[in-house]
Formats: structure tokens, sequence, C-alpha cells
């Protein structure tokens, strides 16, 4: 590969009306991606009080399909995947055998026999590669769709309203991590009620020619709720205060599940083998009675914000490390989420900082998330 093709960013379908909106643009996992079209800490409020919209087309889908595809994704991922009704949609996790996390991904079971795996950008490939490789034997096809959608979601408390003004898809009956197919402003889209923003909200993945028509569509029609474009820097903090893992940051192939606090999406109970099993049963047995670190929320006293590798320190040593941090729009604080000796972790642990640069910033030690949305 030469060093220009090694360089190249991808565009989503939607990249000139992004430029159009003057938007910073930032490489994403090897894609162009808005970061802000304004003030990010603006894009922040309008997602916790009225709705923003989002350009998320470089996650990576993944179909699987076939009589096998349900047994293939109970081996191949922790989850029971078995187990998700037709058109619902299930958080899961693949891990390494060793129980690492590979990536935490989304699951829908748009059919019987055809589920949509939803990567993370910069994982997608190494997602597509495992399942591909776990899926011998299995009486199941594993096929690489990230070009075949583009991925748009709407997400704050007026974003039903917005998205039932373009659709006659049964909104209402749609729970919380169901998906239906349906038509929005003419488009064919599967409409999930999905999202990384502790908001109520939809992603809706559409066919790449498609999407800027639909873009235009929820444009128009937030007009009079509120609705402005967002980018990934205002994702970033909203998802953060909603204690919501970042694939890099809380989650990595050091990892398992059980250190980051997660052990519920692994179902041992399951039938069958899967890939992590023995490792897995090895780490919750470790969690239960001697976890090394816990994942904790800190609160800064002060207004210096963490960033992700900064030391925890207590009584002059180090007890852990950032893993996300920023400034918190909503609390108005820094906030931070940190893996800290398990000794510390406990809310309201005193004598808590950050070391910010030499000096050890007071921090309180918090329950996630640090953002509840309101029913």
């Amino acid at each position: 590969m030469s060093s220009t093709e090694s360089t190249e960013l991808r565009h989503t379908a939607l990249d000139a009306v992004h430029r159009s909106l003057g938007a910073t643009m930032t490489d994403f996992a090897g894609w162009d991606m808005p970061l802000r079209y304004g003030s990010e800490r603006d894009e922040h409020l309008a997602v916790r009080a009225k709705a923003g919209l989002f350009d998320l087309s470089h996650m990576g889908e993944i179909t699987v399909t076939g009589a096998g595809a349900a047994a293939l994704l109970n081996f191949a991922l922790v989850g029971n995947i078995a187990s998700v009704g037709v058109g619902r949609a299930r958080y899961t996790m693949i891990c390494q055998a060793d129980g690492g996390i590979l990536d935490d991904l989304i699951v829908y079971r748009l059919a019987e026999t055809e589920y949509m795996v939803v990567a993370n950008a910069s994982n997608a490939q190494v997602v597509l590669d495992a399942l591909t490789e776990r899926a011998s034997g299995f009486d199941a096809e594993v096929r690489d769709d990230r070009d075949a959608y583009a991925l748009i979601a709407v997400q704050g408390p007026e974003s039903p309203g917005i998205l039932k003004s373009l659709t006659d898809a049964d909104l209402d009956g749609l729970k919380y991590y169901a998906g239906l197919p349906g038509t929005v402003a003419g488009v064919p889209a599967l409409i999930a009620r999905t999202g990384y923003t502790g908001e109520d909200g939809f992603e809706l993945f559409v066919k790449p020619e498609h999407a800027v028509e639909l873009w235009q569509a929820l444009t128009k029609a937030g007009e009079g709720a509120g609705l402005v474009p967002c980018g990934l820097s205002c994702r970033d903090t909203l998802r953060l205060e909603a204690g919501m893992p970042l694939y890099g940051h809380e989650l990595t192939r050091e990892l398992t599940p059980f250190d980051a606090g997660l052990g519920r999406v692994v179902k041992f109970e399951k039938e069958g083998d899967f890939v992590g099993r023995e490792a897995l049963a090895e780490a919750a047995e470790r969690a239960r009675h001697n976890p090394p670190r816990v994942l904790v929320g800190l609160v800064a006293e002060g207004r210096r914000v963490p960033r992700a590798g900064y030391a925890v320190v207590a009584g002059g040593a180090v007890i852990g490390e950032v893993t996300s941090g920023a400034p918190s729009p909503t609390l108005g604080k820094p906030i931070a989420m940190a893996y800290v000796e398990a000794a510390h972790a406990a809310p309201g642990t005193e004598g808590v900082g950050v070391d910010i640069r030499g000096t050890h910033e007071p921090y309180e030690v918090v329950a996630l998330p640090f953002y509840k949305r309101r029913k």
C-alpha cells in the first residue's frame, strides 16, 4: 500500500452536506467525519433539551444469514443472541479466547435467519474477520455490508415527535432496543430505537443514495423543535455523561467485560460453547472476590479537565488511570471515567485526585452514570 492510499480518508454519503454546513472535519477511524458544526456545548445541550441529528455512517454493518446464523452468533459472541426476538436488538460483545474484548456491538434480529451486527468503525474489519473465521462449520454466511448502509441518528426528547411527522411506522409501540422496517420521508429504512447519548432517540439505517434526502427531510421537520446537526465531539460528551463505554478507552483487548463492570452481557447459561467461555468464567470469579480495578465516575472539584491516560492518585500513590475525561455541559464541571483500585472505588471515597501535569487535583468518586434522563 502506498503512503497516499494509506492516508486517504473515507467519506460518508453526507460529506458534501457537512461541508455546506461549515462542519469542522476530523479523521475518525479512517473516516472524514464532522467533529462539530459550531459550539459543541450548544450541540450537546440541544440533544439533552431538544434534539440532535448525527451522521453515524462510519459504523460497520455485518449481515449474518442462514439456518445456522443464531448458532454461529451464540458461539462467536458472549451474549445469548438466539433468544433475541425478530425485530429486537441486543447490546453484546465479541471477545478473544482469553476473554479480552475485541469490540462491543449491537445485534439486530431482522428476520428468523437474518441478523445485522453493528460494530465500531475502528473495529469493523476485526469483527468481520473474527466472525468469518468463527463461521467455519456453521450453516451461515457472514457478509460485509459496510457500503450498503448510511446511518443517521435523531437523538433527544423531541426526536419522537420529529420522526412521527415523517413516518407512519408505529413509533409508540417501538420499544428501546427494537427495530422495525418502515418508510421515513419516503425513504425505506430500518428504524431502531437505539442510541449512544443517554436520551430517547432513533437510528435510521438507509441506503447511501437516500442519505442526503433523509437528512434534509429530518432537518426541515425539526426546524420548529430545536433540532441541530451534531458532530462526534458532543456525541462523546453525551455518552460520557451517560456512563457509556467507548472502545479503546473503557474497553480494550486487555480487559474482559467483567473488568469493565459489564459482566451482565456474558451469558454463561446459553446452550453450547462460546469463544472465551473458560477465561470469562475465571474473570467472573476474580471480579466477585478480588477485582484488581473498578470503573468509576470522577467529578472535579475544580475546573481542570482530566484526559485519558492521566493517573488517579490517593495518599501520594497511583491508584488508577483516567479512561475518558471532558467538561460536562450538563453538570457544569469536568468529569471522567477511570479504573481505580477496588479499595478506592466506593462512591464518596475521600482523598482521591487526578494528576494533571504534576498537580493533584481533587475529585469526588461517584457511581456511574453521571446523568440519567427523566422517563
